[in-house]
């Protein structure tokens, strides 16, 4: 029997349950057969979707992408089970990138997803194709709340997985904070990914951003030489391309990756000003959110990390694990910190769990 087919047997019993039945359809849309190589015959960078500006409460604009859900094929067994009067899931996954990194950085999740879930992809404020914060709003609780504005806008109605890559993860957390009334009632499933909710040492965080040869004296430098230096280290960073891919790879993979990978990476470090990079520097060394991650125990959460991560290291997901009741853990051997390219087929398969669960909870409710 093909995957497939086990998919849509274990709907089909999942729509018998559930007395509304139309929700739980929604599995066979997210976990038909995804090709575990998907995105790997695909330029880096490429996969986009129609622009959306969403203004944060500050007024910083916000580039937003959705890629919407395609059609189900004439004839196919999810048409078949639509025209006798359900309707596929509304869920929609949020993914939320890391610290001077952009949208893009979900290659492989997006080619893995597109079509088959409804997904939002943006890029946080000062990263990418968003405009720039000033310095006063350059911290890990905007974040949180320019989240909730992307929710707002883009997602109004309907239940949602939000799924946060490293400082990614610590927006989704500094949400559940804020509005703590949302997880399990719009929320209903949550992943971190190579992420924190505190006690990080903020050296590991700049020195993939910074030359070799400059990063001790910044990192043990105050908050305003960073600001004060950041044009001669884009300077630098720019005249030694070669030295500042290196770094990339030493501290963003655990493992030997194809050179692509590490090239993109360093395509979207190198896009940082360094300025952004000193603006939510200071954030790490004072985050200290873990009384609040319980909350999301309410909800299906996968926690995920690669245990050569030189960033975020696994300790950090292991305490997110113990302090999420019911939480999964999944440790990805030797990746490091962009474990969603290094590992992206153990990422998407964990990620394939956690949309099913939460699918399938919210459909039972």
């Amino acid at each position: 029997m093909s995957r497939r087919s086990r998919i849509l047997g274990s709907v089909a019993g999942a729509l018998g349950v559930a007395a509304a039945g139309g929700a739980a359809l929604g599995i066979a849309r997210q976990q038909r057969a995804i090709s575990r190589r998907a995105g790997d015959d695909i330029p880096f960078g490429s996969l986009h979707s129609p622009p959306i500006t969403v203004v944060a409460d500050d007024g910083v604009p916000l580039h937003v992408e959705v890629d919407e859900v395609d059609p189900p094929p004439p004839g196919g067994a999810v048409e078949r089970l639509l025209r006798r009067g359900t309707s596929p899931s509304p869920v929609t996954v949020v993914f939320v990138h890391g610290y001077c990194l952009n949208l893009d950085c979900w290659h492989f999740q997006r080619a893995a997803y597109r079509g088959l879930v409804r997904a939002v992809y943006y890029d946080q404020r000062s990263h990418g194709r968003s405009g720039r914060s000033d310095r006063a709003h350059a911290t890990i609780d905007q974040l949180g709340r320019d989240l909730q504005r992307v929710l707002d806008e883009v997602v109004p109605d309907g239940p949602v997985v939000l799924v946060g890559h490293s400082m990614g993860g610590m927006s989704i957390v500094a949400l559940a904070e804020q509005l703590p009334e949302l997880i399990g009632d719009r929320i209903i499933g949550v992943g971190l990914i190579s992420t924190t909710a505190g006690g990080l040492d903020p050296s590991r965080v700049l020195l993939p951003m910074v030359p070799a040869r400059l990063a001790g004296p910044f990192t043990r430098g105050a908050v305003r030489t960073l600001h004060l230096g950041h044009h001669a280290i884009d300077g630098v960073r720019r005249a030694g391309g070669a030295v500042a891919t290196v770094a990339t790879d030493r501290f963003a993979f655990g493992e030997e990756v194809p050179r692509g990978y590490v090239e993109f990476v360093d395509r979207m470090l190198a896009a940082t000003p360094f300025e952004v990079v000193a603006d939510f520097f200071p954030n790490f060394a004072g985050l200290d959110k873990f009384d609040f991650v319980e909350l999301l125990g309410q909800v299906p959460t996968s926690v995920i990390c690669g245990t050569a991560d030189k960033l975020t290291s696994i300790g950090h997901s292991r305490k997110l694990h113990s302090r999420i009741p019911g939480s999964r853990l999944l440790e990805c051997e030797g990746a490091g910190h962009m474990v969603i390219m290094e590992r992206h087929e153990l990422v998407n398969a964990e990620l394939d769990q956690l949309i099913t669960a939460a699918t399938a909870r919210a459909a039972a409710r």
